[in-house]
């Protein structure tokens, strides 16, 4: 083979093969940005040289143009049949009450109160029986106010599995904490410090201490009181305290577990169907 042979050689192997990486690519994403007319008019050019390269006994026309032929064929064919696409999911806002959700205020307050009375009231035994039958009625103030002691919310314990599934749901959604600190004014510093210390993951930039949640725009809000569910436009996750065993929801967690499966069965629901499911939410009596 002459030189000029080897550089058309060379020239015919490049441009047929210069399709294999836009085959590719139309296999695993479609091929929504290339034209039809473009396809069929470069494979109009190719079967003619095809028929040039027969015609003159031209070897490397000949199988240079039978692949490229092939090729934009294979081209067309995957781009009249685009894969199927894989529902995106978006990223949620998602907004965590503090006490009782994250933070164990319930078990730091009957803490208090056993080492006070002697007494032996634990989380489980408030679940089961519930604090009113637990407490004397002369001691209910007494209990009650132990929240609104200094220093009562410096050291609380995180709820159990509250930390690992914040920062899992933060890598992939916009996590918020929103807690009616109007309740204890005096609790924010404390609250924000013990956030910094145990969340320190979550900016500050979305801890948001108020005295009505509706203020709040998220897609989902997880909170030990349903009262904040009321007016709230998003989808309530009712999770399990003591004080709402009692309550009928239509979405519990007992523990961060739930939470997690709650959210990704949400993530799995349509975009059209979750749009439609928030604005019947909104407008009921449509």
């Amino acid at each position: 083979m002459t030189v000029t042979a080897y550089i058309g050689t060379v020239a015919a192997f490049c441009t047929t093969m210069a399709f294999v990486p836009q085959i590719v690519k139309l296999r695993r994403q479609g091929g929504e940005d290339l034209s039809y007319q473009m396809l069929f008019l470069y494979l109009t050019g190719v079967v003619l040289w095809l028929i040039y390269g027969i015609q003159v006994h031209a070897v490397a026309v000949i199988w240079a143009n039978a692949l490229a032929a092939l090729m934009v064929l294979i081209s067309i064919i995957l781009k009249a049949n685009p894969p199927a696409k894989k529902p995106r999911s978006r990223r949620l806002r998602i907004a965590v009450d503090m006490d009782e959700v994250i933070a164990d205020s319930l078990g730091k307050q009957l803490s208090v109160y056993n080492l006070r009375t002697g007494g032996h009231l634990t989380p489980e035994l408030a679940c089961s029986q519930g604090l009113g039958s637990l407490i004397p009625q002369a001691r209910w103030e007494e209990f009650a106010g132990i929240p609104h002691e200094d220093g009562f919310f410096a050291d609380l314990d995180p709820i159990e599995g509250s930390r690992e599934a914040l920062l899992e749901l933060s890598r992939r959604h916009d996590v918020y904490i929103a807690s009616a600190a109007m309740e204890i004014p005096f609790s924010f510093d404390a609250k924000y410090k013990w956030l910094q210390k145990n969340f320190a993951f979550i900016p500050s930039s979305r801890i948001v201490f108020c005295g009505d949640k509706n203020i709040i725009n998220a897609d989902v809000l997880v909170d030990d009181r349903s009262r904040h569910f009321e007016q709230f436009r998003g989808t309530g996750i009712l999770f399990t305290a003591p004080h709402n065993t009692g309550e009928t929801a239509h979405l519990r967690a007992d523990n961060w577990n739930d939470v997690l499966r709650i959210l990704e069965g949400r993530q799995s629901q349509p975009a059209d169907e979750e749009r439609r499911a928030r604005t019947l939410s909104m407008n009921p009596a449509g």
